[in-house]
């Protein structure tokens, strides 16, 4: 599928994003920058699905951006159109995760390579993904069912944390925090949070050590209703930069995501062990 599986493979390391919710107002007077941040953080556990809109700068991709929809609880799926901006004609590519599978198309251009077909599809429950330890060697795509919320935690290990001002996300009051933090830091700030916390955020952190990215600056925008609306992080890769926003369109509404057509799709496992065979 070349390109596009690569672009499809890349946004989902991004994952793309993180949002956070809880109760209380940010506003306060008595509540220092750092308080805000922690209590927007605070219940990322609760949310079981969200929308968000996707864009920046990968370190190999170039310029992205996407739109996606993800379902967290019950069980874990997701659906996302993106496109590489760099990249051309094989720079779009849609993504889908259902039931332990993750599912790429690359429409018409990956129809010619592939006798018609336009999706292949990665199992991986079988390389040890959607709840296990990661895709092996498909490195990225192992993280696919990982909880896009979790980045904007991150913020909460930063400490120099500051309120930058008010403003406007897509019509929604926002105030503004920015700060610093190194993955050293927020290795150091997962020790008093729970397992399935700790895990979640570990997952993000491996893959920040594989681009080797030391330091993020991360901005987040937090709303009245002390949701995040919009988060950015910013660090340099081995590769490049890395400089995303994500910015939440919903939370908590009904997410169904269903596999493409058996006919559209060619089965990675089954590729593979045909040309074993051969």
């Amino acid at each position: 599928m070349g390109a596009s599986v690569r672009v499809g493979l890349a946004v989902l390391l991004l994952g793309a994003g993180a949002v956070g919710c809880s109760e209380g107002a940010s506003e306060s007077p008595k509540m220092t920058p750092a308080a805000a941040v922690a209590k927007a953080a605070k219940n990322v556990e609760d949310i079981t699905s969200l929308s968000y809109r996707l864009t920046g700068r990968t370190p190999e991709e170039g310029r992205v951006k996407a739109e996606a929809t993800m379902r967290l609880k019950p069980d874990v799926a997701m659906s996302m159109k993106m496109t590489a901006l760099d990249q051309g004609a094989d720079g779009t590519a849609e993504i889908r995760l259902v039931d332990k599978a993750m599912f790429i198309g690359g429409g018409a251009a990956a129809a010619k390579e592939m006798d018609g077909k336009s999706w292949i599809k990665f199992d991986l429950a079988a390389l040890g993904g959607a709840g296990g330890a990661g895709a092996g060697g498909l490195g990225a795509a192992g993280q696919a069912d990982k909880n896009p919320a979790q980045e904007s935690t991150f913020l909460t290990g930063s400490k120099d944390v500051k309120e930058v001002g008010t403003e406007k996300i897509d019509g929604v009051e926002t105030t503004h925090y920015k700060g610093t933090v190194t993955v050293d830091e927020l290795r150091a700030s997962l020790k008093t949070e729970d397992k399935a916390t700790r895990e979640g955020r570990e997952k993000s952190l491996e893959q920040y050590d594989k681009l080797g990215i030391e330091k993020f600056t991360m901005d987040m925008w937090i709303g009245e209703d002390e949701l995040t609306k919009q988060f950015r992080m910013r660090g340099q890769a081995d590769k490049g930069p890395l400089d995303m926003t994500i910015t939440f369109l919903d939370l908590n509404k009904p997410v169904t995501v269903t596999a493409p057509p058996a006919k559209d799709v060619v089965d990675l496992a089954e590729m593979m062990k045909g040309a074993e065979q051969g």
